[in-house]
């Protein structure tokens, strides 16, 4: 049976929802992580930052933007050593100008990605998937990125159906 592992970066406190901020107790990427965990098994990973971004949302957005045009790397909580025991990993997280956000590249960077199967799921507020495939192919070298599922931040609450059957397909 294969093992999973659903590694994710999810931002609670001020998020942009359709127009306005509000500030939310859980992250929209933390709710899609657990349901595809719950619909699929395997271990969940938070990726957390060391430094928190600031909780002004669009102080936030300022940070992420000069994090990515610098290639940031933000020293995380922890890391994994290896995935080796993994054959499927899903990387979750929001969309941050088009992309993951870099503390997600601190996690991919120290890892081997040969011969995993690797899925991007993204929580967005109207730009999709954004350059995260391509991305996310490139920062796990030797991986092979099966599908993609792209989830509105705003209907993330509620998207249980519809994650927890693309999770069985991807894995079934």
């Amino acid at each position: 049976m294969a093992k999973n592992l659903i590694a994710y970066y999810s931002r609670k406190g001020e998020n942009y929802f359709g127009g306005s901020i509000r500030s939310i107790p859980k992250g929209n990427t933390e709710y899609v992580a657990e349901y595809i965990a719950e619909a699929v098994g395997g271990d969940l990973f938070e990726i957390d930052t060391v430094e928190a971004y600031p909780v002004d949302y669009t102080a936030c957005t300022e940070v992420a933007k000069i994090e990515l045009r610098e290639k940031t790397r933000p020293k995380l909580k922890r890391y994994l050593d290896s995935v080796e025991d993994y054959d499927n990993i899903f990387i979750c997280g929001p969309c941050w100008w088009g992309t993951y956000p870099m503390a997600v590249f601190s996690f991919t960077d120290r890892l081997d990605w040969n011969g995993k199967r690797i899925f991007a799921v993204m929580t967005h507020e109207g730009s999709g998937m954004g350059s995260s495939e391509r991305d996310i192919e490139k920062a796990c070298k030797g991986a092979e990125l099966v599908d993609s599922l792209a989830v509105s931040g705003s209907q993330a609450q509620s998207s249980k159906k519809k994650v927890s059957d693309w999770a069985k397909k991807c894995t079934g």
